[in-house]
């Protein structure tokens, strides 16, 4: 008579039986369309040249002008930092230069699709095509770790407090790729449910910049205020999500609109990336989304990649191949664990060669504190934690 494995022999057991449950029966079709992540600095830089050359005002006038203003259709909405897929009012930081250092939902405008009319999940959901198996593999492995995280929930009146420490092209719009100086960078992130005009703070190159949404002159702030969702998530948003992989993604889908010329299996997986980078979730929300990830057509896995720490690790990877790039979500080898993301170049351009990295961030640092600007050190001397 057989017995039954226990402790971490059945715990190993019951992983290799969800990755083969998660591997697809026939070799995974390489979809690679467009993304969106690695040109986003690029299309905030054109939004300030073209603002710039008809402001009169101050040059931080002109900044916030560039940051907030029509691409999200006209109509006097702001714009969105990181393309036009946001559905609700912007949210606009005190200058551009936090704009550009955000790397985060910044911008919140009116819904565009911009011409991408795929129905919701149409790939990448079940049924449909999935990552390498590679991927798919390995994202099973990390989503098993997820699970197994003890994660405390987070209170509707304290912030996500990330540290991290990063780079980004600083060359000129639509030229040769420079990467800029790696710097250190701090967010907090304002967990309130209910509709917010102040959505947290932006600490980088020696200032802080308030992260807040932009209200149209002589319009009531309550009329433009973001309630929690997908544009502004919190830990109790985040907990409210189906954790069935197929229904996330399909969730994910439906909130992500394309680009022109672009396809929602990239913004999806550059939308994923966003969440699990910088913020705090619970443990099975989490796992989900790394179980959906797998589900996503032209995911891979990269066997080295490193972060803007220097720390080397396996990576989760997706090309765009309209700009030869490729973005990677970098793990720790051992342990799993989340250790940031880079944009490099898959091939030679001629903005870059080949293997140039175009942005990069580690995060150094995750925790929860109870007011804007402050850091879990502080909290810790008053006895929080």
């Amino acid at each position: 008579m057989n017995s039954t494995p226990v402790g971490p022999e059945r715990e190993r057991l019951e992983e290799l039986r969800e990755l083969e449950g998660l591997l697809p029966t026939a070799p995974a079709e390489q979809v690679l369309p467009p993304g969106r992540r690695s040109h986003h600095k690029d299309v905030l830089m054109q939004l300030i040249d073209s603002d710039s050359a008809d402001a009169d005002g101050t040059a931080d006038d002109a900044a916030a002008t560039a940051a907030g203003r029509g691409a999200a259709g006209g109509g006097g909405g702001p714009a969105p930092l990181r393309g036009r897929r946001f559905s609700r009012p912007a949210l606009v930081a005190g200058a551009v230069a936090a704009a550009l250092a955000a790397g985060l939902t910044v911008g919140l405008g009116p819904h565009q699709d911009g011409g991408g009319t795929a129905a919701p999940g149409a790939s990448g959901t079940a049924g449909g095509a999935h990552g390498s198996r590679g991927a798919v593999a390995t994202l099973g492995r990390i989503a098993a770790v997820a699970m197994r995280t003890d994660v405390t929930p987070v209170g509707d009146g304290q912030f996500v407090y990330v540290r991290s420490t990063g780079a980004e092209n600083d060359g000129v719009f639509d030229g040769r790729v420079k990467l800029g100086k790696m710097h250190e960078r701090q967010v907090w992130f304002s967990q309130r449910q209910g509709p917010v005009t102040d959505v947290g703070l932006i600490r980088e190159f020696g200032q802080d910049w308030p992260i807040e949404v932009g209200v149209p002159d002589g319009t009531d702030p309550a009329d433009s205020a973001v309630p929690a969702g997908v544009d502004r998530p919190t830990y109790a948003w985040l907990a409210s999500l189906p954790t069935d992989p197929d229904a996330l993604l399909e969730l994910i889908y439906a909130d992500t609109p394309a680009e022109k010329g672009e396809d929602r299996d990239q913004a999806v997986f550059d939308r994923i990336g966003d969440l699990v980078g910088e913020q705090i979730m619970p443990s099975a929300t989490a796992a989900a989304f790394y179980r959906a990830t797998a589900r996503i057509p032209g995911v891979t896995e990269v066997a080295d990649a490193v972060d803007a720490a220097g720390r080397h690790g396996i990576a989760i990877a997706r090309e765009d191949n309209r700009h030869g790039t490729r973005t990677e979500w970098i793990f720790d080898p051992g342990t799993l664990g989340y250790l940031g993301v880079r944009t490099v170049f898959s091939r030679d351009t001629e903005r870059a060669r080949a293997g140039t990295v175009y942005n990069t961030s580690a995060v150094l640092e995750r925790a929860v504190v109870d007011r804007r600007g402050q850091e879990p050190g502080e909290r810790r001397r008053a006895g929080r934690g």
